[in-house]
């Protein structure tokens, strides 16, 4: 019976104009588009400099900002309210002033003699159009990291992704996406689909078990999600070079328990929906805010405390912590056996809610 159930719906899915072609489209746009587009760097920031020390010293800080690629160096002003009109009137992001002593404060740091504290002629002005907060924020932080490493005094070493390279930090997070749709949506909306259309009676008049109905529905698009997977991951080498450093069979897994959480989900959407877009309404309400407390974008960490509680209770932060592990990091089934069981935990909770919430009539 389950068999003849699945092949109904590979029929309904070849038949349909639509949802090959979403099928295919689908993950070559998130592979090969979204990475270049979602990248939280900031580059192309204007900046003017106001050198007040016309030292050498100053002058290697000056060419280690021409030679970022993370600023326009649109030049030195005269004095830092010319630098600031610039600002005003949208021709410079930020301002950097220069002390008159600041080559003389480095030599003195240099000599390992004490600095006067009280004295400010030394010190470096960072003035940043904070209208584009991140911009700024991220402007400030290039710059101040330029200034402190101009005599050598910072160091760092950066670990698992040492040329910080965002499209690796991105990729693993964006399957969570690709399964949303593949085991999320789509399910919801055919089901509801049916029952606009009326063929949904046909099946609740028959005597199939209310699970194999279910299963019959989520089947084809479980396997649809796990080519969709096997594609991205294709694509992650082959346009970018990007691989996963850790066994992908833990990937498959981790996709897996998502699919089997956002497919219960979007059953439990259909069986209270009664139209369409009411299901598209209810699953776009609860998906954006699925994503948005994920981690899929910032750290979970910079949340308020009441926001970060919700992540206890979110797969999607789970599946997003433990793919990046695994594909950025290397870790094996031990480094995320907690996410994996919260996974396995959250997901079998919605399937049988799936199954208890809808009504079959007989």
């Amino acid at each position: 019976m389950l068999r003849y159930l699945i092949q109904k719906e590979f029929l309904q899915i070849r038949r349909n104009a639509f949802l090959p072609r979403l099928i295919i489209v689908f993950p070559i746009v998130i592979m090969c588009v979204t990475p270049w587009v979602m990248s939280m760097e900031v580059k192309n920031i204007v900046v003017d400099v106001v050198d007040n020390d016309r030292s050498a010293a100053s002058q290697r800080l000056v060419h280690d900002i021409e030679a970022s690629r993370y600023f326009i160096f649109h030049g030195q002003k005269p004095s830092y309210q010319a630098a600031l009109d610039e600002v005003e009137h949208g021709q410079a992001d930020m301002v950097l002033v220069i002390g008159e002593d600041y080559g003389k404060m480095l030599d003195m740091a240099a000599a390992r003699q004490p600095l006067p504290l009280t004295s400010r002629e030394g010190r470096l002005l960072i003035a940043a159009n904070a209208v584009g907060g991140t911009k700024a924020a991220m402007g400030s932080a290039y710059l101040t990291q330029i200034a402190s490493g101009s005599d050598g005094a910072i160091r760092s070493l950066l670990l698992y992704n040492k040329h910080q390279n965002y499209k690796l930090f991105m990729i693993p997070a964006l399957f969570a996406i690709v399964m949303m749709l593949m085991t999320g949506f789509l399910p919801t909306l055919n089901i509801v689909g049916e029952k606009e259309n009326g063929t949904i009676e046909q099946i609740n008049v028959t005597p199939v078990p209310k699970w194999v109905f279910i299963l019959a529905k989520l089947i084809p698009y479980w396997l649809i999600a796990l080519f969709v997977i096997t594609v991205s991951l294709v694509l992650a080498w082959a346009v970018y070079g990007i691989t996963s450093q850790g066994p992908l069979w833990l990937i498959y897994v981790l996709a897996m328990l998502l699919a089997l959480f956002f497919s219960s989900f979007g059953l439990i959407v259909s069986n209270y929906s009664d139209t369409m877009q009411q299901a598209i309404f209810v699953m776009w309400f609860f998906v954006v805010c699925i994503l948005l407390l994920s981690g899929l974008f910032t750290p979970t960490r910079s949340m308020p405390h009441w926001a970060y509680l919700t992540t206890y209770v979110n797969p999607m932060h789970y599946f997003i912590d433990a793919i990046r592990t695994v594909f950025v990091r290397g870790g094996g089934f031990s480094a995320i056996s907690h996410q994996v069981s919260a996974l396995c935990v959250i997901g079998s909770f919605m399937a049988v809610w799936a199954v208890k919430s809808y009504k079959k009539n007989s």
